[in-house]
């Protein structure tokens, strides 16, 4: 479902908090225990601060450009960046890259970080089965291998066969696989292959018992692309975009179209289901049932609002009819028995979900089957084992319920602490189903459970060598500035002095309805080990509290994420965690918007900032990148109204000369085809032209690199040393 899902926008870096959902890969980092190294906070030794560097990063040439907008005069001296091919910003950009690994090679304790970020990252796990025809898939992280590989096993128990080793694909790591699709015989897999993670996709379908991957089955394009396949595995259902080097970047998303492939057939004689929608900020997509009668097609309006349509194969009815269309809601729909189950917040914030009869479809004849809670938000649901699997977050920690298919709870599915679990993975027809949870101190672990008795075994438990037992986690929460009550998780030592001396990191996020929840990472406790401390706050944008507390975050509203972010910093401070010299932020992606707002509006707030794969110019956003399909989140500089909003908290238009700025580390990749990089060039220059604070401002470019970064540990390990030794240096903490 879209409700959930960034577009894509959310960074995968070290403190990135991995959601564990069906077979998806868990938080890096599981469980072997042994003594932890950490020492108390008052024993820790201190780094002198880092004095003013005499030699600093390369020049950046301030134009003059001024743009008149609605009103608005709008300087933009760092317009010349945004030509990734000239001559000037190439060498710009291989200059400031050169010039910060430098920096960050010499930065004392890195090698040592390193080294314990590889012990926690290089780690074995497997991801729950899937079930289809008579084989089993699933996912293995080994922990001599650089990224997940795909495997297929005859029944539940027998030896397991390889389906797709990215590993293999080539010499250099370059090639990443995503969007993989088995059908529903278990005889074929559909599967997407991408240069350096980029979004921008190729599409190959491959047979699962030979490992021969089809020469004619091949479609260009498939950045949306997810196969739906039929019932047969003869053909699949999927969202193609033209490739055509003419259509501009930014306009390319309203020219996906969904298209019927057949086995076999030439894709370019594909059968076109549904023209593109010509409009940027709508995506498209189909999903056919699993017994191939029901096709049923979205239209996301964004993030605010979707759209579907359904068409009966069987029927004599040619064209798509509406379920729910023009409602301004979240539509999320799974066809059983002939029978439509759709979860949706139209008229409960906190979504409700109904039973819907196809012949009857009018909104008024759907029956309510599960009623809305006030307490909890109903995040995702799916029926397995002839039963419904309710996903709820409660105070932004998950709960399950098991209930049938009239909606009538049958049982809660208990959890050995507060945290995240995904909800049951497991076919409609079979009673063996898993689940996955986890916490900030307990690694993922799969279960395996029966759907109509209850009980669980552990299934998988992985091993990392780290010892969670010295830390403890707090739920606080406090007033943001217009009184509105704000959660916030808080990772520290148990032992940890309230007098201030604690060095801590605050990291957020705040939009696009995604939820921060319990997550287990163990390359975060490389920085507990250091005596730290992590906060990390539920800000509205998010959708922790349901849709009303995504929407108080987001367009002319966007404000209050930054102000729940620094109310987050002012109680750190004002209740004795930490103080401004120890304090830092981090946030990528949307969460670089965060970092980027809150350093610039408060920069005396903030000793350090790390900033990854951000946002930061909203004026000019969405001419950039996939930055059309966000204008329904942040709104757009086309409209007078929005351009006023957004002028108000812009980053990259908020930078002063003069202001001491904190320390920046902004970190970048070559390849990230969904936020562009300019935002991060832009702002770079801007700070290191305006501080006046001495601190040092420099700019990391990950080669062969997508949004999420590389996706080989090698590379994740080293960037996230090169993070915290540039933070743990800022604060005056000496690694350990």
């Amino acid at each position: 479902m879209l409700r959930g899902t960034t577009c894509g926008i959310s960074g995968v870096w070290a403190f990135a908090l991995a959601a564990v959902a069906g077979c998806s890969q868990p938080s890096r980092g599981p469980d072997h225990v042994m003594r932890s190294r950490t020492t108390s906070p008052k024993r820790q030794k201190k780094a002198a601060p880092p004095p003013a560097r005499r030699e600093g990063p390369p020049r950046s040439r301030a134009g003059t450009v001024v743009e008149r907008i609605h009103g608005h005069s709008i300087a933009d001296p760092y317009r010349w960046l945004e030509d990734p091919k000239s001559k000037e910003t190439r060498a710009w950009v291989r200059a400031q890259d050169a010039f910060a690994r430098g920096v960050l090679a010499k930065l004392p304790g890195r090698d040592r970080l390193r080294q314990r970020l590889a012990e926690l990252s290089y780690i074995d796990w497997i991801s729950a089965p899937i079930r289809r025809g008579k084989r089993y898939f699933f996912t293995r992280q080994h922990k001599d291998k650089e990224k997940v590989v795909w495997y297929w096993r005859q029944g539940e128990r027998g030896k397991p066969h390889v389906l797709i080793d990215p590993n293999t694909l080539s010499e250099d790591g370059s090639i990443a696989v995503s969007g993989v699709s088995i059908d529903w015989t278990g005889e074929r897999v559909a599967y997407k292959l991408s240069e350096n993670a980029a979004d921008e996709a190729t599409l190959y379908v491959m047979d699962v018992a030979t490992g021969k991957v089809s020469d004619r089955d091949t479609i260009k394009g498939a950045r949306y692309a997810h196969a739906s396949w039929t019932p047969k595995g003869d053909g699949f259902y999927y969202t193609r975009l033209p490739v055509d080097p003419t259509i501009p970047k930014s306009e390319l998303p309203g020219h996906a179209a969904v298209y019927f492939h057949q086995l076999g057939d030439d894709p370019a004689t594909d059968r076109l289901v549904h023209e593109k929608t010509g409009d940027p900020t709508r995506f498209i997509g189909a999903s056919l049932s699993r017994d191939g009668r029901y096709l049923l097609l979205y239209i996301h309006h964004g993030w605010t609002s979707t759209d579907v349509y359904f068409r009966d194969l069987r029927g004599r009815t040619k064209g798509f009819s509406p379920l729910a269309v023009g409602l301004k809601a979240h539509f999320d729909v799974q066809v059983h028995a002939g029978a439509f189950y759709v979860l949706t917040d139209h008229g409960a914030p906190s979504y409700h979900m109904f039973r819907v009869d196809p012949r009857q479809p009018a909104r008024a004849r759907w029956r309510e089957i599960v009623t809305a809670k006030k307490d909890a938000v109903l995040q995702d649901f799916s029926v397995v084992g002839g039963h419904l699997s309710l996903l709820y977050l409660r105070n932004a920690a998950t709960e399950l319920e098991i209930a049938t298919l009239r909606g009538k709870v049958v049982r809660e599915v208990s959890f050995p602490g507060i945290g995240s679990a995904s909800g049951l993975v497991g076919n409609p027809e079979d009673d063996v189903a898993y689940y996955s949870f986890t916490s900030f101190t307990m690694p993922t672990t799969i279960y395996r459970t029966s759907v109509s008795q209850g009980g669980r075994r552990v299934y998988f438990k992985p091993r990392i060598p780290v010892d969670p037992r010295p830390y403890v986690v707090d739920q606080v929460w406090y007033p943001s500035r217009d009184g509105t009550r704000v959660s916030m998780f808080i990772i520290r030592r148990k032992d940890q002095p309230m007098d201030g001396t604690v060095p801590y990191l605050l990291t957020g996020y705040g939009g696009f309805n995604i939820s921060l929840t319990p997550q287990f990472n163990s390359t975060r406790f490389v920085w507990l080990e250091q005596g730290c401390g992590l906060a990390i706050p539920n800000l509205r944008g998010g959708g922790e509290y349901g849709e009303d507390w995504h929407r108080a975050g987001m367009l002319l509203n966007k404000q209050n994420t930054f102000d729940d972010f620094i109310a987050a910093a002012e109680l750190l401070l004002e209740k004795g965690y930490t103080r401004r010299e120890q304090l830092a932020i981090r946030g990528g992606s949307n969460g670089g918007l965060l970092v980027g707002a809150a350093m610039t509006q408060r920069p005396e707030l903030f000793r350090a900032v790390s900033c990854h794969v951000p946002l930061l110019d909203m004026v000019r956003y969405h001419r950039f990148g996939a930055g059309k399909t966000w204008i329904s989140e942040y709104g757009s500089a086309d409209d007078p109204e929005q351009l006023a909003a957004i002028l108000a908290y812009s980053p990259y238009h908020h930078v002063k000369k003069g202001t001491p700025y904190p320390s920046l580390l902004m970190m970048s990749a070559d390849s990230d085809d969904r936020v562009d990089p300019v935002h991060a060039r832009k702002f770079t220059a801007a700070i290191q032209n305006a501080s006046s604070s001495g601190r040092p401002v420099l700019l990391r470019v990950e080669s062969n690199a997508g949004h999420g970064g590389g996706d080989m540990i090698k590379k994740a390990v080293e960037a996230s040393a090169d993070e915290y030794a540039f933070l743990l240096h800022e604060l005056g903490v000496k690694p350990r």
